[in-house]
């Protein structure tokens, strides 16, 4: 089950940042031609945060399953000065958990807001946010932390 998991958690994350940064180029170009806040571009907030929301419960499934958690959390003071666990057991989940309230934030805003220009506006700002954290908190293959495949397989 583990690595089921870890393979469907690898191939998500290919999908939330395809969502996020189309529905941020879709806000971005939005909010710049001034055009009307469409049905497609609401179900792409919607979408891009549901989405997340589905890596998230991934990721927390993982974060219980995991050994490399287990084992930080066995041994923590010796555990946080090893860099792979440390990625793992706190700036990974950590990061990622703040990005996924952005998003979630930055969706129910926008869907509240008046004006379309102003729902472009707070998903710009809200998703961009959320994308940097994402960017850092991804073990990317050259990262120093904790260097993990583009694509995980069974």
């Amino acid at each position: 089950m583990y690595s089921v998991l870890l393979l469907l958690h690898s191939l998500f994350r290919w999908l939330v940042l395809i969502t996020l940064l189309y529905t941020l180029y879709r806000a971005w170009k939005g909010y710049r031609n001034n055009r009307s806040f469409t049905k497609t571009d609401n179900a792409f907030r919607h979408w891009a945060a549901t989405i997340a929301h589905i890596q998230l419960m991934i990721g927390f499934t993982l974060y219980l399953k995991s050994p490399l958690i287990k084992s930080l959390f066995a041994r923590f003071k010796e555990g946080v000065r090893h860099p792979e666990m440390a990625f793992f057991g706190i700036a990974h989940i950590g990061l990622m958990l703040v990005a996924i309230v952005i998003i979630t934030i930055g969706s129910a805003m926008a869907k509240r807001k008046t004006t379309d220009r102003e729902k472009f506006l707070t998903i710009v700002r809200y998703y961009s946010l959320a994308l940097l954290l994402i960017f850092l908190a991804i073990p990317w293959p050259f990262s120093p932390l904790a260097g993990r495949p583009y694509i995980r397989t069974l």
